[in-house]
């Protein structure tokens, strides 16, 4: 069986949960068709993310990796197109660390681009929120420049230097309204089920998009 890699972070900047592990917990051990997925939690740290990913990636071998983040203040599903080679932090990392103007990979590109069809996941998210209870959807041109964007073009890096039966991209999810509750009113945030629902149908819609590929004798980047 093909493996599903989902990542999330753990809690960072003072908040006491990460809404990005809380929701691909939810769905470890599932399986989409013919594909089981596995979650694991990473560190909110510059290099001990990549490190901890490089693991996940030689243990589970997947076909497809969905890295999943906290973006406090946005108010839909963010689907990452761009990861840029520059850590730049506004706040310290877990471990203390606070690099700033620093490349990730010395000798790499200046970015990289997903390799999921982040509009037919979008597309798809804007149709599952027409008939249920809401799944506001984008695609986003910035990762940013903080651990996010770090694991995104990590993993993107990995990808393209030896993984090439694999594809992956970055998902940036809003507060739960647990923690929205916490900052200034109108702080925007979504449910843990409205989350966890649209890591699935993101899943399925990539799986579909590689389906019909594979059919029309297409690509998949």
């Amino acid at each position: 069986m093909k493996t599903i890699l989902l990542t999330g972070f753990e809690p960072f900047g003072g908040e006491p949960l990460n809404p990005s592990w809380e929701a691909v917990r939810q769905l470890d051990g599932q399986r989409r068709g013919d594909h089981q997925i596995r979650a694991v939690r990473l560190s909110c740290a510059f290099g001990q993310a990549l490190t901890e990913l490089e693991a996940a990636l030689a243990q589970h071998q997947p076909v497809l990796v969905l890295a999943v983040g906290q973006a406090g203040g946005r108010s839909e599903l963010s689907l990452e197109r761009i990861a840029i080679n520059l850590d730049d932090a506004r706040i310290p990392d877990n471990a203390g660390a606070q690099p700033i103007d620093s490349p990730i990979v010395a000798d790499g590109p200046a970015a990289y681009f997903t390799t999921l069809p982040i509009k037919a996941m979008v597309a798809a998210l804007r149709e599952a929120g027409l008939r249920e209870a809401g799944l506001p959807a984008a695609v986003s041109h910035s990762a940013g420049t903080y651990v996010c964007n770090h694991l995104f073009y990590g993993l993107m890096h990995e990808i393209g230097r030896g993984r090439p039966g694999c594809r992956g991209g970055f998902l940036h999810i809003p507060y739960l309204p647990e923690q929205a509750a916490r900052h200034p009113a109108g702080t925007p945030s979504m449910s843990l089920s409205q989350i966890v629902r649209g890591l699935e149908v993101c899943l399925d819609a990539a799986l579909h998009h590689e389906r019909d590929l594979r059919i029309s004798g297409g690509t998949t980047h």
